[in-house]
């Protein structure tokens, strides 16, 4: 029966569904809202609200958050992905496959979007160095981190998330490998799609730099001095060949009496004695000689220091979006200087001063080199150049055995929570009565705090490795799916789906008919909305929808679980395509080319095997 609740939950469910395609604010802030929100309509009342924040989930992503971000400081992932870099050949069939297998492998362990910022650059410098087109290699990157995520519990965090839902209802939990069986079919048909069909679907597009035609990407930086006699002196920065467009000049940096003037470069006036850290490069080479320059307004090199023009993306989480390089002191916080922004398959290169700036944006910068290894530190970026010289002079490289125990941490970690829920169980359930089952997140708190007490990481590189808005998004989340059951919501949408098939269906092929549907729907909703938003809002009603079937909920679980991870089609899909988009030189019509074959894939081989693997009328 319709009630006023039902009808308050489902307003809350659309209002939310447009705040997240409409982007009104981000994803965290508009989760919780939506908490406070379901509180204040008396959807759930405040104490119920409380026990969201006691759901496992979150507190198991953050410690595995952890565990990713000491595997990703120790170089481990980063050194084998330039082995395989050096290795492979330039046939791009192959290098495909090495890099889908990598990234599939390695991303059923680590979060999806660390892997994929490991391994950009690694990919980045196979195609520069073979002279292929780096958008061949990027996109199948991203898609494989996504197969790779759904062939374990930790591979991302939707899984986890369906978990904790599952228990939040009182229902047996997912087993550590329990997604496998689905999971590693998918990644094998994944792989084989992208390697044999890639080179012929994925459109052959080139980075920013290549696009505007930048054909050196080091450049000398120099330190210049004002001279006394220069004729600069006395008059507006921006008056002077400085800001000659034809020159090509571009400041980094202005010294007065040992300190950074930290004023807009348009508010300054040139005074003796002033120091300049300059670069002099333009397209096809085309810039001014620093002799030239220097004897033109009576100046002095004073030294040169190596610099680099790369591309950095803006990361989801980056304090960038939103604001503009003006607003955001862009050149005295980073030490860089953007030449150009590339978005939605378009560079901009005029007035990039006041253009807001968004999550996925290309900016192609100049720095300098020894700068990469700060500007990867602010977490702002997935930086596209990891080089061995792009690290700090100054910063010594993490001890090797960083890596051995982050590795068996994370190896200890899976293998305790699996051995202990198979064999283990105080109830006479399992093999080992005196075995207690221990649960992923509490064995993943432990690992993380093994890596902390053996200085591993310090606390402050722990906290920086968790991806708070990840967390703070799913507790939102997690209170409109207990408004969904509290209110008989997830009830009446899973009668109203039965009701609308059996006019048409054979009750022997509502299951089938059902699982088919549902997989689309989630994929569809997946592929506008966060995957956990869309998780959290379809497990309660195919959970409630297998009861009114009369069928084991497991099949339409796992539709949902793997539905929600494998959107192809559009590059909001996932926030790994939005790292690769920039760098790859995509349009959003390649995605739609290359993903819905991929999406089509998916869909006909988790249907096809789900019900085969979990039966809808188990013995």
């Amino acid at each position: 029966m319709f009630t006023l609740q039902i009808g308050l939950t489902l307003a809350v469910i659309a209002i939310t569904l447009i705040a997240f395609i409409r982007e009104w604010a981000a994803p965290d802030v508009i989760a919780l809202t939506v908490l406070c929100g379901v509180v204040a309509l008396g959807l759930i009342d405040v104490s119920a609200m409380s026990s969201v924040f006691k759901n496992e989930a979150p507190l198991a992503i953050a410690a595995l958050f952890i565990i990713g971000g000491a595997l990703e400081a120790s170089g481990a992932v980063d050194h084998i992905g330039r082995v395989l870099r050096d290795k492979l050949p330039g046939n791009i069939r192959l290098a495909i496959l090495g890099f889908s297998v990598l990234t599939c492998f390695f991303s059923a362990w680590m979060n999806n979007t660390a892997i994929v910022a490991i391994l950009l650059p690694v990919a980045l410098g196979f195609a520069r160095s073979k002279d292929v087109a780096p958008s061949r290699l990027l996109m199948p990157l991203s898609y494989c981190s996504i197969l790779g995520g759904v062939c374990t519990l930790i591979g991302t965090s939707t899984n986890l998330l369906v978990n904790g839902t599952l228990k939040d209802m009182k229902m047996e939990p997912m087993t550590m490998f329990q997604l496998a069986p689905i999971g590693i079919p998918l990644s094998i048909a994944g792989i084989a799609y992208l390697s044999i069909f890639g080179p012929k679907l994925i459109p052959s597009r080139s980075t920013i730099s290549g696009s505007l035609d930048i054909k050196d990407r080091t450049t000398p930086l120099y330190h210049i001095l004002i001279g006394e006699n220069s004729p600069l002196i006395g008059r507006s920065l921006k008056d002077t060949p400085f800001f000659d467009r034809n020159k090509h000049v571009h400041v980094m940096e202005v010294r007065r009496k040992g300190a950074r003037e930290m004023h807009s470069l348009n508010t300054i006036t040139i005074e003796k004695n002033d120091r300049f850290l300059i670069a002099l490069h333009g397209r096809s080479g085309k810039a001014a000689k620093a002799e030239e320059l220097c004897a033109e307004i009576g100046a002095s090199v004073l030294s040169t220091i190596d610099g680099v023009v790369t591309e950095l993306v803006i990361r989801d989480e980056s304090s960038l979006a939103g604001r503009t390089l003006a607003k955001s002191d862009f050149r005295q916080r980073y030490n860089s200087v953007v030449i150009a922004v590339h978005r939605n398959g378009v560079n901009i290169t005029h007035q990039l001063a006041e253009i807001p700036l968004e999550t996925g944006d290309t900016l192609l910068v100049i720095t300098a080199v020894n700068n990469l290894a700060a500007l990867d530190e602010t977490r702002d970026f997935v930086l596209t150049d990891i080089a061995e010289e792009a690290v700090a002079t100054d910063q010594p490289p993490k001890p090797r055995h960083h890596a051995w125990v982050s590795w068996a941490v994370l190896i200890g970690v899976v293998l305790v929570a699996t051995i202990t829920d198979l064999f283990g169980g105080e109830d006479g359930k399992g093999v080992i009565s005196w075995l207690p089952v221990i649960p992923i997140h509490y064995a993943a708190m432990v690992g993380a705090l093994m890596l902390l007490w053996s200085k591993i990481v310090t606390p402050r590189e722990a906290y920086a490795s968790i991806d708070w808005q990840v967390l703070l998004m799913l507790y939102g989340l997690l209170g409109l799916g207990l408004a969904m059951q509290n209110t008989g919501t997830a009830k009446w949408l899973a009668e109203g789906m039965v009701g609308m098939t059996q006019g048409f269906v054979s009750p022997q092929l509502m299951p089938w008919v059902m699982l088919w549907g549902i997989y689309l729907l989630t994929l569809l909703l997946t592929e506008v909305l966060s995957n956990n938003a869309t998780a959290v809002m379809m497990v309660p009603i195919v959970v409630t929808l297998a009861h009114k079937l009369g069928v084991n909920h497991w099949p339409f679980t796992m539709a949902v679980t793997v539905a929600a991870s494998t959107a192809f089609a559009l590059p909001m899909g996932y926030q790994t395509h939005m790292m690769v988009y920039g760098p790859g030189g995509f349009k959003f019509s390649d995605f739609l080319k290359v993903g819905i074959p991929l999406n089509i894939i998916c869909w006909v081989v988790s249907c096809s095997l789900i019900p085969l693997i979990w039966p809808f009328h188990p013995v």
